[in-house]
């Protein structure tokens, strides 16, 4: 319970320290392309749960209904800001909420 209560408490300092970075991060997603700004999927967790993996959006939207599910070098399903969000992992950020 005290790990837990920890975890969260870091997490929420995390998230508002970092809260003006992630909103220009949205914005130059909204720029960039229509859409959403996070990604959601649904993922086996702990025990078999299922839980929602947030990212912010790299690809267009609906991208799993233009090609593969795989993506390739040069995709073109790629966006501007994706591709600089993929290159430095920050699309991964928003997981920070499935702690």
């Amino acid at each position: 319970m005290l790990k837990r209560a920890f975890d969260l408490a870091v997490s929420l300092l995390l998230l508002v320290l970092s809260a003006p970075f992630l909103l220009i991060i949205a914005v130059a997603i909204k720029l960039d392309s229509p859409g959403p700004v996070f990604y959601r999927a649904t993922r086996i967790g702990q025990g078999g749960e299922p839980f929602k993996l947030y990212k912010f959006r790299s690809m267009v939207s609906d991208a799993d209904k233009q090609g593969p599910g795989i993506t390739t070098a040069g995709d073109s399903r790629i966006t501007r800001v994706g591709a600089v969000l993929r290159r430095t992992k920050l699309d991964e950020l928003p997981q920070v909420l499935n702690i």
